[in-house]
């Protein structure tokens, strides 16, 4: 046997060593690679049914959000109706003090004075 062949079968040997080693941790990952692979197939299996879940809850909601919508515009109209009433509350008040408070107050005082004139009369005559 020569030099060469010596050295050829210690490299053969080591070769064979490396593989030996690598090939365990390449058998773990292999495992760990069949796990994810079973994760993932259970991840899409149970994702259905939760997105199936969402999308009907969403539907939901837009309906939802659609009534809230139609009630929000009635309550604007609404609010609009009521400012519409308390302006014209707030010009008849003042159409009823412009034409019927002045006369009012005069006529309210005339009738104050006259009641307060019978009373002094009635007062002297006794």
């Amino acid at each position: 046997m020569s030099v060469g062949e010596i050295a050829g079968l210690i490299a053969a040997v080591a070769l064979c060593v490396f593989v030996a080693l690598a090939a365990v941790p390449l058998l773990k990952l292999g495992r760990t690679l069949d796990e994810v692979r079973l994760a993932v197939r259970d991840v899409g299996n149970n994702s259905v049914p939760i997105l199936q879940e969402l999308k009907g809850t969403v539907v939901a909601t837009n309906d939802e959000l659609a009534k809230l919508s139609v009630v929000t515009e009635d309550a604007s109209r609404v609010a609009g109706h009521a400012t519409v009433v308390t302006e014209n509350a707030a010009q008849l008040s003042t159409l009823f003090a412009a034409t019927l408070g002045g006369p009012l107050v005069k006529t309210a005082a005339f009738t104050y004075g006259v009641r307060q004139a019978f009373q002094g009369r009635k007062r002297v005559k006794k």
